[in-house]
């Protein structure tokens, strides 16, 4: 923020003027002496050292008796503030600031629902770490703010509020003075996992421009204010704005994430492609189809759109988009150590994947094989699947959709909950594998968590907070048939919730990578690490992995 502080007299200073504009300044003068009337002032000898993270901790004075007649000798104070990196418009702006933040940041905010707030994940060593909460303050939290291109600190949050992080934590005690451009240049101290653990990670929530994006959408037709229909106002610019439905076709998780967010109202539970049951407004015309986000846009006018070319088959209102908002999400992530050590290979005999090959857990090329004679070459391995989010993880469709499997004796309760692929450094898919959540449970919980899901007697499914659901090795489809593979250098690459088909904070840290050496024989799995844990510099020196010289994996 750039203030311009009164000159003598209390005056704002300026420079001299030319004499031409004399009558001008007079004429000007005479407006703003005017106005000036007409303004009330509350405080003067404002003084701030610049550290403080609201005007009101700044030293002042306050008028007292008739306020208007206050500040006869000077005038309204004045600040003129530059846009944060994410609020900037103007592409000579926007390249400015690329040039001045070249490299990747070493700072980022993660499971927060809106802009500008979020725990605080730091860069160091080329992994990425969380930051303790003790001696948390707004101070460092405006540090923090100020360096992500957003005004001062609102709140500096404690506990995980904004759920669990995972990897090292690398910073504890931070003290800053408020003065610091990084939150690297404040004193902080380093520590082990015995001083401070996941639970205790810090986050932020920052001031950030207010944009007005929320004046643009609404809800109509729900239960309560974080439910129905969406209608969007287009138009805006000039009078009155003409309010109209988004075309459900093709909208998901991610667009209702948008929706939510620029509403205000936290993350996305549902998104909704029919809203029959929500016919409560007057607007029927549909003006938005083809919404397409990435999931992080601040307005659905971000997203991509059809834009004026509206292109919707079903344009009846009951097949508008619609949302269900809620102020906490889960958040799913991999135990990735426990993939490397219980990785192998398995030949398994043909009669015994009958079952298998009904759920489409084999290769393609397994239609054609000699059954029931011949086996299938697999690689196989546990996942332990952790819910660090702040609501429990549960399956998009009811108890009365599930799909009865006869053959394994279970029902499916989603259809693809992870996808397993083995790539080749440059990316191509040679061998592929799924795996429905037959039975979301939770297996073990944190000391003081307890279990809330059991798949027994038809029980229901989910993941809590602070649990995990264990797929052991030995389980059919918890595999990827590599019979058709060549011996190489390969990368494993393990997603969860592949489709979006539930709500997530964060969806960035569901893909799991490991690299892997295949001999033709045995296979060695090395470096799994979660998608987004390390830098750029490291990830890319990942992917381009030579492979093993030897047998010896450092």
């Amino acid at each position: 923020m750039k203030g311009r502080r009164p000159g003598p007299g209390g005056r704002l200073a300026s420079k001299s003027r030319p004499k031409h504009k004399h009558r001008e300044d007079v004429g000007s003068k005479k407006r703003l002496f005017t106005e000036r009337q007409q303004l009330n002032y509350r405080l003067h000898s404002v003084s701030c050292t610049g550290t403080e993270v609201h005007l009101s901790m700044c030293a002042f004075e306050f008028y007292r008796g008739n306020t208007s007649a206050a500040c006869t000798a000077g005038m309204p104070a004045v600040v003129s503030c530059l846009p944060g990196p994410l609020f900037a418009t103007g592409s000579a702006h926007k390249k400015k600031q690329r040039q001045q933040q070249q490299g990747q940041p070493r700072i980022r905010l993660k499971g927060g629902a809106k802009v500008g707030e979020g725990r605080i994940e730091v860069l160091k060593s080329s992994e990425w770490g969380t930051i303790c909460d003790d001696r948390w303050n707004l101070l460092s939290a405006s540090v923090v703010c100020r360096e992500l291109g957003f005004g001062s600190a609102k709140e500096a949050l404690t506990g995980a509020r904004m759920g669990q992080g995972t990897g090292p934590i690398h910073m504890s005690e931070v003290q800053c003075s408020g003065t610091e451009q990084s939150l690297w240049s404040c004193p902080f101290k380093n520590i082990t996992e015995e001083d401070c653990k996941h639970s205790e990670d810090a986050a932020v929530r920052c001031n950030i421009p207010y944009m007005g994006y929320e004046n643009l959408i609404r809800l109509s037709g729900g239960r309560s204010r974080a439910e129905g229909r969406v209608e969007v106002a287009v138009g805006a610019g000039g009078g009155q704005p003409r309010w109209g439905l988004v075309c459900g076709e093709g909208w998901g998780t991610l667009e209702a994430m948008v929706a939510c967010r620029q509403l205000g109202l936290g993350f996305a539970n549902h998104g909704l492609q029919e809203t029959w049951y929500w016919d409560a407004s007057n607007v029927t015309e549909m003006v938005l189809s083809g919404v397409k986000c990435e999931g992080h846009e601040m307005s659905l006018s971000h997203c991509q759109h059809h834009g004026a070319s509206l292109n919707c088959k079903n344009t009846g209102t009951r097949f508008a988009a619609g949302v269900i908002c809620s102020e906490t999400a889960s958040d799913l992530l991999l135990h990735a150590p426990l993939v490397q050590e219980t990785a192998y290979i398995e030949d398994r005999p043909l009669h015994m994947l009958y079952c298998a090959a009904e759920e489409n857990c084999l290769s393609s090329s397994a239609r054609l094989a000699n059954w029931p004679y011949g086996h299938r070459r697999l690689l196989r391995f546990s996942s332990q699947i952790h819910n660090n989010g702040r609501a429990d993880f549960r399956p998009k469709a009811g108890r009365h959709s599930w799909v009865w499997h006869e053959c394994h004796r279970h029902y499916h309760s989603m259809d693809i909950f992870t996808h397993y692929d083995i790539l080749t450094p440059n990316g191509t898919k040679v061998a592929e594998g799924h795996k429905a959540s037959f039975c979301l449970e939770d297996t073990e919980c944190e000391e003081d968590v307890a279990k809330r899901y059991e798949c027994a007697n038809f029980g229901e499914q989910g993941i809590t907070v602070g649990c995990w659901d264990l797929y052991r090795h030995d389980i059919d489809c918890q595999w990827i048939d590599i019979t058709d593979v060549k011996p190489g250098n390969y990368i494993l690459q393990v997603v969860i919730n592949p489709n979006f088909e539930v709500a997530e904070s964060d969806f960035t840290n569901n893909a799991m990578k490991c690299n892997c050496k295949y001999d033709g024989h045995r296979i060695w799995v090395h470096s799994c690490h979660i998608g987004d844990a390390l830098s750029d510099e490291a990830n890319k020196r990942f992917e381009q992995y030579p492979g093993q010289l030897n047998n010896q994996i450092s």
